[in-house]
């Protein structure tokens, strides 16, 4: 099977096994004196070998040539727009609620691919101690051609905005367009093709704790993300001596290798630590069916726990289409303070707490413990709606929300796309309180 032919596999974290050729896996033992089709057999463990069971992530890859041939003496590299935790940038911005419009596309003259186009806005915690993440814009308009990617600081989440990709990894090809995820699994190289003219859309590196579905509690068994919506690639591989050039983001910093063969040549693989998409339109929601608004975490899609119970080193959320039924409740998100920090994008559509003042491909930052909520003309609509089955179309949010403070890039505080008015937005709430008017 070539890149070009898209298969799947279904269900998350399961085991697989795979080949694209027959009897290229090994029967009964992982690592044989001598590999069918002189294949090299190397084990990529996404976790320590000694983790528990439940957690433990590993896959063998029956490659062409190992790793170690493909990879020469790295060299740094300028991280352009990159940045990783702890990052202290220097800038003039104090805190508070913050939003940006979308970033542009490139000019189609000026040639972008996805490592040049990826841009930091924020970053929380620290890569070297594993806890934390950054949250990253991409923008680009030509694909990574000759040119492969690592990441061994974290695994990527990526969210599509405008424009498909299609990922070609070492273990098969997976293909995204707005309203699916991508999760690129720390370590896993990867090539990005455009499906078409440009693209835009979100990233955030996990530096912690593997994503995982969440614990569902007392909802039970189903509803939210489903295991078997996750799909994960087949094995395919290429056989190419080519130049090229291999990139690695390692400790922060940014690092190239001449490469003399492709580095996606695995043949066959098997195993639970793999890249895998999901398709956010599967996500099932669960609401209030009575009153009141729940917390936000009942659209949790994955989570990656931090050490402390119940704080999500990262929590990735979505406000997809859904029915909105509950009497006599405020319906759009109230007003809030809160110990999590929550970077929010939109991908499609209107997000209700701010119908007219989010497009998509905007997005926002709103802190630990610093306030926010609807602007005023959701807070005025909202209080005065008639409370029937309202249902919301045509909508796609998410939020990386973290346990930790997300810290500002200068690009971030600097950047033209930011809205320097975005506080007025709750400029005209006007205050109603009348001790005299008794209920």
């Amino acid at each position: 099977m070539t890149m070009t032919e898209l298969k799947y596999m279904t269900g998350f974290g399961n085991t697989f096994e795979t080949e694209a050729l027959p009897n290229a896996l090994p029967r009964g033992r992982n690592s044989p004196q001598r590999c069918n089709y002189g294949l090299y057999a190397e084990q990529l463990s996404g976790t320590a070998f000694t983790m528990p069971q439940a957690t433990n992530a590993r896959s063998w890859l029956y490659r062409i040539l190992p790793s170690v041939k493909h990879a020469r003496e790295f060299r740094r590299e300028s991280p352009g727009g990159i940045r990783s935790a702890p990052c202290r940038e220097s800038h003039a911005l104090p805190i508070g609620a913050q939003r940006w419009n979308a970033l542009p596309l490139p000019p189609s003259s000026q040639a972008v691919n996805f490592i040049e186009g990826m841009t930091t806005i924020t970053t929380a915690g620290d890569a070297d101690a594993r806890s934390g993440m950054a949250a990253h814009v991409y923008i680009c308009n030509r694909g990574m051609d000759d040119a492969y990617l690592f990441n061994a600081d974290g695994e990527y989440l990526i969210v599509p905005q405008q424009g498909g990709l299609r990922f070609d990894t070492e273990f098969g090809a997976l293909d995204a367009r707005p309203g699916d995820l991508v999760v690129v699994p720390r370590g896993v190289v990867f090539r990005v093709k455009l499906l078409d003219a440009d693209a835009r859309g979100f990233i955030c590196e996990n530096y912690g704790a593997r994503f995982a579905l969440p614990e569902r509690g007392p909802i039970g068994a189903n509803a939210l993300a489903s295991a078997r919506d996750f799909c994960y690639p087949v094995a395919a591989f290429e056989e190419r001596e080519n130049p090229g050039r291999l990139w690695a983001k390692w400790g922060g910093d940014l690092y190239s290798c001449h490469l003399t063969h492709s580095p996606l040549d695995v043949v066959a693989w098997h195993g639970n630590y793999a890249p895998c998409k999901y398709d956010l339109r599967a996500f099932s929601p669960v609401g209030a069916l009575a009153f009141d608004h729940p917390d936000p975490s009942i659209f949790t899609v994955l989570t990656a726990p931090s050490s402390t119970p119940g704080v999500a080193n990262v929590d990735f959320v979505i406000f997809p289409e859904r029915w909105q039924v509950a009497e006599d409740t405020f319906r759009p998100p109230w007003f809030h303070r809160n110990s999590m920090s929550e970077f929010m994008g939109l991908i499609y559509g209107a997000y209700d707490a701010k119908p007219h003042g989010m497009q998509p491909g905007a997005f926002t930052l709103h802190n630990a413990m610093l306030a926010h909520g609807p602007d005023a003309e959701a807070f005025e609509a909202a209080s005065c709606a008639e409370l029937k089955p309202v249902k919301l179309e045509n909508t796609l949010a998410f939020m990386f929300e973290s346990g930790l403070p997300q810290r500002m890039t200068k690009y971030a505080a600097t950047s033209p796309q930011r809205d320097v008015d975005y506080a007025d937005c709750w400029r005209p709430l006007k205050q109603y309180f009348n001790a005299n008017d008794a209920p």
